[in-house]
């Protein structure tokens, strides 16, 4: 459900009024997502739960969520949309498996595998499908570092949501987070968020896709493997790929409906793996 809502972001970046930088809309998405989370959290009083927050997991997880809208629009910036998002989007599952082993001992399951494959391959249709291809070695690094900054962001988070609420994770991260993004907006011309239309995206992308997407994946993660949950969020490119046919009126090529199949196939072989919820999260 939260990589669903996700899959919005882009069709409601394609709807922003002319001017809006999309590494600006993603500052502002962070900023009013944090505090969505924060005030929900409060709301639900689940900050102070008399538990010890470890800090420096907080900290990393936090630095790992700002990187990540840093590194993934400068990949994107230099090395184009078709192939920043692929290798953005692709290398969190990949990266995720090995990193939740190393750090929590969570072995990668055969499912895993074939579903990573299977969603890989169908990102790469799907997107690519109508683009121009262009290779950029420094944009294609700074994607991976986008992935790899996600996976260390789930890995981290799925720690701390053993220890406390879903929703005060994500409020504590995000808000850390989107206080070293903020000095972004100093030199922005943030104008076009006159605009009904430009306030009403950013709203739904920070309340919408942020709070209640990353609520709703905190809920998640507290039950699943960390590799299980970053292959997971390729159905956000699937949702994505659906958006841009049904609403943006984008052509449905071969490609597309064969990476639309592929996603969608991937996630079906990963529902059929049984996966014991940990003590803390029963």
């Amino acid at each position: 459900m939260a990589a669903c809502l996700w899959g919005t972001n882009g069709t409601a970046q394609a709807l922003a009024p002319p001017g809006a930088q999309p590494i600006i809309i993603g500052t502002l998405r962070i900023i009013l997502g944090g505090a969505a989370l924060l005030a929900f959290a409060a709301w639900r009083k689940t900050l102070r739960d008399g538990r010890h927050w470890a800090i420096l997991p907080t900290l990393i997880a936090a630095v790992s969520i700002a990187a990540y809208q840093i590194f993934f629009f400068a990949g994107v910036a230099r090395t184009g949309v078709a192939v920043g998002t692929i290798v953005g989007i692709g290398s969190t599952p990949i990266l995720a498996g090995p990193i939740g082993y190393l750090v929590r001992r969570e072995r990668p399951s055969r499912y895993w595998a074939i579903a990573t494959c299977l969603g890989i391959i169908g990102c790469a249709l799907l997107i690519v499908a109508g683009e121009q291809i262009h290779i950029n070695l420094l944009g294609i690094f700074l994607a991976i570092c986008a992935g790899g900054s996600y996976a260390v962001f789930t890995t981290l988070s799925k720690g701390l949501i053993e220890e406390h609420a879903p929703e005060a994770v994500m409020a504590v991260t995000f808000s850390i987070g989107a206080v070293l993004v903020a000095p972004l907006l100093l030199t922005a011309d943030l104008s076009w968020l006159a605009e009904a239309s430009g306030m009403l995206i950013i709203l739904h992308l920070g309340v919408i896709t942020a709070a209640v997407g990353y609520t709703l994946y905190a809920r998640g993660l507290r039950l699943i493997p960390v590799s299980t949950t970053a292959t997971l969020t390729l159905a956000e490119p699937l949702t994505a790929g659906l958006l841009g046919v049904f609403f943006l009126h984008e052509p449905l090529t071969g490609s597309a409906f064969l990476g639309i199949l592929l996603i969608f196939s991937g996630l079906v072989v990963l529902s059929a793996e049984r996966v014991e919820p940990s003590p803390q999260a029963a």
